[in-house]
């Protein structure tokens, strides 16, 4: 389907727009992210520029397929750990749960046959997964963090009548993993009534019918489940055993 100019031009308009509004709300709110939003909207544009002009080769010559998502996860792991530096050398944690969720659940759905084993379906559904493993890797850190912090005097009493680092951290750790897995819950549980998925309006804009476009997102959601749990308590598992308890971030001054 053929672009004209105009089109570019209501795209670029209304991207402005948008963000003019992101940053008067935030103002208003005196939320301090500075030109943060700018940034992210710049830096996803341009990337979905270069993907999408990258994705053409990768369709058209399916062996580059592992390359593409060997990128994707090490772009998605190296993001993920650096958002859990309060944690004693989260990155190998992190690599394992992302790339064995992931690598679960397509290979269960591929194997069965639940979508075709073709480059497009394997590039967009590895896509979606991989970048959800982020979010669950990223979540289960973070909340076993913070956890490990309120509840210091817990773990070190529990230390203190001789129990092991994972004993003394194992409720933690699986409140960690089961808080990391609400938000897919939610979203999954919500589907068609709160939201509609954009694998689902991808699909319909393609040309699918509303069948195979649910058919294909029930699919999604399922994968992204599956990764996530996996993610979520191989993190919890590795990491919940630790040899210090971390500190609490220092505060920052007063403006």
């Amino acid at each position: 389907m053929a672009v004209n100019a105009g089109t570019y031009i209501r795209l670029a308009i209304g991207l402005v727009l948008l963000f003019l509004v992101t940053a008067g709300a935030l103002r208003a709110g005196r939320v301090q992210l500075g030109w943060a939003p700018l940034r992210a909207l710049l830096r996803g544009g341009i990337q979905l520029a270069l993907v999408g002009l990258a994705l053409r080769g990768v369709l058209s010559a399916p062996p580059t397929v592992a390359v593409a998502l060997a990128l994707m996860m090490a772009t998605a792991t190296r993001t993920a750990t650096t958002r859990l530096r309060g944690l004693d050398r989260p990155g190998k944690a992190v690599v394992i749960a992302c790339v064995t969720g992931a690598g679960v659940a397509l290979l269960v759905i591929f194997l069965v046959g639940m979508l075709p084993f073709q480059a497009r379906y394997v590039v967009a559904l590895g896509g979606i997964v991989i970048g959800n493993t982020m979010t669950g890797a990223t979540l289960a850190g973070r909340h076993l963090l913070s956890g490990l912090r309120s509840r210091r005097e817990e773990v070190e009493g529990w230390l203190a009548l001789g129990a092991t680092p994972r004993q003394a951290v194992s409720r933690i750790a699986r409140d960690a993993a089961g808080e990391a897995m609400v938000p897919v819950l939610d979203q999954t549980r919500t589907t068609g009534l709160v939201t509609l998925p954009g694998a689902f309006i991808g699909a319909l804009l393609g040309g699918a019918n509303p069948e195979d476009a649910a058919r294909f997102q029930i699919v999604v959601l399922a994968a992204i489940i599956c990764a996530e749990a996996i993610v979520a308590v191989i993190m919890v598992t590795l990491l919940g055993a630790p040899e210090r308890i971390p500190a609490e971030p220092e505060s920052q001054p007063a403006h």
